[in-house]
């Protein structure tokens, strides 16, 4: 096993992942790595490393890993971290330089060696659940798959009123969270949908928001609480893919009921149209007959002919009202996770390019 201390921590890389020890002594240390105490990287979710020689301060080196996509949520969530607080960053001096070379090829090589990260890789890399916050303004209680936020202390009388808004994990699309401002305060917001927000609402009267203050840590426990939620939707989602390219059911996640049989064959459709590009787009709508546990009845009526339309046939040019629609029932997948933000953006492009 190869081992490197640096001024951060300490790492040991034994070829198939890389446990990092986080140091805790000194009250210059990071409070955030602090409260995290360690991760265990696997090197399959491992998309490069990245090293500088002589760009840490008295010409010492600085390291850093890059995750693949959808695997590193503090980065999702915490672009306005500073140096010291990132948890794949790692400066050391100068006379250690050979070393952490030496170690930066050893990662590569067994990143570029192995093989796709397993979708639920980032729920390892995050607090294990159940996962408690408590700030000036309340506490945040988050289970494997329900975030609850409760108003209490310092909250508003709107919030106090509201007591709490709860969340199923499968219908959030995204976390915000904001660092300390010129007050001493920063918050955690929680999406359920692009953008969505309480119309004009501050933090202070937002009920998707959950503040935080200096003390005790709780600026970076609820950072702690957005990348926690953050790999646990990006889970979700991956299990989903998984379960709609094999046409199985998630195991313990909300499945389309029958009466969203339009949802499921949109989902099928799309997943099939993303990864084998020369099939035709028509699949977008309801899927093919007998695709599901309803056969042929998931195509809604008219389906034929839209088909039609869609692969730009004889029958006439395409129509552009149905091309909309998918690129809108694409957006819905985009939003739950399921579709990247590449496919997404490669299948809208397409659909775009027949009108």
């Amino acid at each position: 096993m190869d081992e490197l201390r640096g001024d951060q921590a300490e790492w040991r890389f034994d070829g198939e992942s890389i446990a990092i020890t986080y140091e805790t002594k000194g009250w210059f240390k990071s409070p955030l790595l602090k409260l995290l105490g360690g991760l265990d990287v696997p090197v399959a979710a491992v998309e490069g490393v990245d090293f500088r020689p002589g760009a840490a301060r008295k010409g010492g080196w600085v390291m850093n890993l890059r995750l693949r996509e959808r695997m590193d949520p503090y980065a999702a969530v915490g672009a306005m971290l500073d140096d010291r607080a990132q948890p794949f960053r790692l400066t050391g001096p100068a006379s250690t330089e050979l070393v952490a070379e030496y170690l930066v090829d050893q990662m590569r090589f067994a990143a570029e060696q192995a093989g796709p990260p397993d979708g639920a890789t980032p729920t390892g890399l995050v607090p294990p659940l159940p996962l408690h916050v408590r700030t000036f303004e309340g506490t945040a209680h988050l289970d494997s798959d329900r975030l609850s936020l409760m108003w209490g202390g310092e909250a508003s009388g709107y919030k106090k009123k509201q007591k709490r808004r709860e969340y199923d994990l499968a219908d959030i699309t995204g976390v915000e969270w904001s660092p300390l401002d010129d007050w001493g305060r920063g918050f955690v917001r929680i999406r359920t949908s692009p953008g969505a927000e309480e119309a004009g609402a501050k933090p202070r009267n937002d009920l998707d928001v959950l503040r935080a203050g200096e003390d005790g840590n709780e600026i970076h426990q609820v950072f702690l609480l957005a990348a926690t939620v953050t790999a646990h939707v990006w889970a979700g989602a991956a299990a989903d893919r998984l379960a709609l390219g094999s046409g199985q059911a998630a195991d313990g996640r909300r499945q389309p009921s029958d009466g969203q049989a339009w949802w499921r064959g949109t989902a099928r459709g799309a997943l099939d149209a993303v990864r084998r590009p020369g099939s035709p787009l028509s699949l977008l709508v309801g899927g093919n007959a007998g695709d599901g546990p309803d056969g042929a009845e998931d195509a809604p009526a008219g389906a034929g002919e839209r088909r039609t339309a869609a692969t730009g046939s004889e029958a006439g040019p395409a129509d552009t009202a149905w091309i909309f629609e998918q690129i809108e029932r694409l957006g819905e997948l985009h939003a739950k996770g399921i579709l990247t933000d590449e496919e997404f953006a490669a299948k809208k492009a397409e659909l775009l390019g027949r009108i």
